[in-house]
């Protein structure tokens, strides 16, 4: 980590070159006293991920810098592409076909800024640092050569097979393993068989596939898995808060089995509360720079799918010595809160622990027992604990609402599945005061660790969420005037309080939750940085990810961290730099990793729709015009399944598009976001994941 500080250092000076490689190597080592090959080996990985890049011979610099950017190559059946520009803002790039350097969609390139105007920014591949691997699609034969037909619709081309580790015939749905030796001609060997062209599990695992998502693990990891404790070992016990005795129990869905966070609560005489939020002590048993870690860092998040999940430490550590399971001994760090009566915390304490969860609780029997109803033995025995609980749930709660934060009421989907694994039902998912109590819980802990850690002037991985661009909340206005919503001016500075009043003023009205969608698209992404820019969602000064070291590698960066902090006390200058630049690049990276997670969770979801929906062609449903573009508009269902309404389709002509009202108006007939209308079902296809509705009536 040192020698990486120190290259990244250097190559930030403009005016520093070197004649090879091998005298800016040595000069590091040298200079600054690091072992050489540390030196290269640090180099070499900055510059596999596009963290510096040579722009002449002998001249090196890091990127971002002098016009150049790196981000992911979104591909056009046309040709040309566009740069997505890692953890920015800034609007794509146009990159034209001559200018691509080869790049296909979904790799990870540096680009060379040429023209960056008011209508947009054009630039040039000049790198391809980290080039997908890994292509699903359909065997096609022609002429008897055997080609690919990729999913991806962004592959403007067909590959030719030109080799195979495993036996596969046409119309089978396949994934290859890339040679791209030569640019102008790239070619593939198949790797696995996924199953038939029409399986709809053959066509989920294509989806994660195609963006790079394996659930193996390697060799390397595997075998260092096999050194990890299955069990507490007594040496562990020592210099850590013994809290088996108390009561303690984990709340998660039923089929949850990666349990990383579990709580406790008191009341004291004078009326304060005694929160405990006791997290899976992660750092124990993953190192810095080990096989394990280095793979949870590639992967950065766990990934969740209807039928599976893909999880960024093996299951022998995600389900088994770091899962909280019930009665089992478990390392953990603490988060001890003293919480007064209106939900603010008054004192806190961090420390390494050792538990054991008295039960495993889930959401359903927690909100009977919040709802004074009979749930089973094991929930009524901490009916007090989950009684206090709620009430000190409440009261937060209402402190947040006060503060601004902003809780929106966006369904999610839930599938139901039968033995087999097939997807035989889906709905909303249900989000009950159960469900509140724990995200109250953990935001409130990962507030105050955020912010212990932010006055202690120690670096950091933060999630931070910035506030709305004015352009973005002129366009919310202007939508809700065109509801005939009185909307109250806009302030120089975005506060989460205007935002808070915006979704008040439409809460009872029948397109609140459309209302509430069109808001939070207005918002900025989240995402992780080293800098502490608060959460304008949550409406807090500090926030960080503390509480799922398990699934998020944020939350493990910084577990690390503390863990450093509560046995050294104080951080030398040296190692604070040394963690400012990891924390930077965990930050980058786990942000990006999220990103790709939940565009894979979005399309595995929208395949079991489309899958659920083929028996129900003709059949009519009422929903909400969820979107208008100037192809049609799209209307979603109270199941949660979006559809597209095509223009030519609609019953009138001589549309106009009318972008900030978010309204499509036709000479006799205009259709806004917020409508709800009667549909019917045209067509459902699992290839796509895309799904045809016709327009039948207004509803009344």
């Amino acid at each position: 980590m040192q020698a990486r500080q120190k290259i990244l250092d250097l190559l930030t000076k403009d005016s520093l070159a070197f004649s090879g490689l091998d005298n800016l190597f040595y000069f590091i080592a040298n200079t600054y006293s690091i072992n050489l090959e540390e030196v290269k080996k640090d180099f070499f990985k900055l510059k596999n991920e596009g963290r510096i890049f040579e722009i002449k011979k002998g001249k090196y610099i890091t990127i971002p810098s002098n016009g150049y950017v790196r981000g992911l190559f979104i591909g056009n059946v046309k040709g040309y592409g566009f740069c997505q520009v890692d953890n920015s803002e800034r609007e794509d790039i146009f990159i034209p076909a001559s200018s691509s350097l080869g790049a296909i969609d979904g790799d990870r390139v540096i680009v060379k800024i040429n023209n960056d105007g008011e209508q947009g920014s054009e630039g040039s591949v000049v790198a391809i640092y980290k080039p997908i691997q890994y292509v699903a699609g359909v065997v096609e034969r022609v002429k008897k050569i055997n080609f690919l037909e990729p999913d991806n619709n962004h592959i403007p081309f067909k590959i030719k097979i030109a080799g195979s580790n495993v036996k596969y015939n046409p119309n089978d749905r396949v994934v290859i393993k890339l040679n791209r030796s030569n640019i102008s001609l790239i070619t593939g060997s198949v790797t696995e068989v996924l199953g038939k062209n029409d399986s709809v599990k053959a066509c989920e695992l294509a989806i994660i596939r195609d963006h790079q998502l394996y659930e193996t693990f390697s060799d390397d990891v595997l075998e260092e898995v096999k050194k990890i404790p299955t069990k507490v070992l007594s040496s562990q016990y020592k210099n850590r808060v013994d809290l088996r005795n108390e009561v303690i129990f984990t709340i998660d869905g039923e089929d949850a089995k990666d349990l990383d966070d579990a709580v406790s609560i008191k009341k004291t005489e004078d009326g304060f509360y005694i929160l405990g939020v006791h997290i899976a002590d992660v750092g124990e048993y993953v190192k810095y720079d080990s096989a394990i870690d280095d793979e949870a860092y590639n992967r950065g998040t766990s990934v969740y799918f209807p039928t599976s999940v893909l999880p960024m430490l093996p299951k022998e550590l995600s389900n088994g010595i770091c899962s909280l399971n019930e009665g089992e001994d478990r390392l953990t760090l603490t988060c001890e809160m003293k919480v007064d009566r209106d939900g603010n915390v008054k004192e806190h304490k961090i420390y390494e622990s050792v538990i054991r969860s008295v039960a495993r609780l889930n959401y359903t029997n927690v909100y009977k027992v919040l709802c004074d109803k009979k749930a089973d033995e094991k929930h009524e025995k901490v009916k007090n604990e989950l009684k206090l609980m709620h009430e000190l749930s409440l009261k937060i709660q209402e402190k947040n609402k006060k503060n601004g934060s902003l809780d929106f009421e966006i369904p999610e989907v839930q599938f139901v599945f039968d033995s087999n694994g097939m997807a035989v039902d889906f709905k909303k998912r249900e989000r009950n005061d159960a469900h509140k109590l724990i995200e109250d819980f953990m935001v409130l802990a990962n507030q105050t660790i955020a912010k212990d850690f932010f006055d202690r002037k120690i670096p950091f991985v933060y999630r931070v969420h910035e506030s709305p661009r004015k352009e973005k909340v002129i366009s919310v206005k202007e939508y809700l005037s065109g509801l005939g919503v009185k909307v109250p001016s806009i302030p120089e500075i975005i506060t989460p309080q205007y935002y808070q009043e915006l979704i008040s003023l439409t809460e009872n009205k029948d397109f609140a939750e459309t209302v509430n969608k069109v808001i939070l698209r207005s918002m900025q992404k989240a995402r992780y940085t080293n800098q502490c820019l608060g959460h304008f969602g949550l409406a807090l000064k500090y926030y960080c990810h503390f509480t799922s070291p398990i699934r998020r590698y944020p939350d493990l960066t910084i577990h690390r961290i503390i863990k450093e902090v509560l046995k050294k006390r104080k951080l030398s200058g040296h190692r604070i730099d040394e963690l400012e630049d990891f924390t930077f690049e965990a930050g980058e990276q786990s942000s990006l990793t999220e990103r790709n997670a939940d565009k894979t969770e979005r399309e595995v979801d929208d395949l079991w729709k489309a899958y659920l929906m083929r028996d129900k062609l003709g059949e009519e449903f009422e929903g909400v015009v969820s979107s208008v573009t100037n192809f049609g508009i799209f209307v979603e269902l109270e199941n949660t399944v979006e559809g597209l309404i095509k223009i030519e389709d609609l019953p009138d002509n001589g549309f106009l598009l009318f972008e900030k009202q978010l309204k499509l108006k036709g000479q006799k007939i205009s259709f806004s976001v917020g409508d709800k209308i009667i549909v019917k079902l045209v067509s459902s296809n699992i290839y796509t994941r895309k799904i045809d509705f016709s327009f039948e009536r207004f509803v009344n």
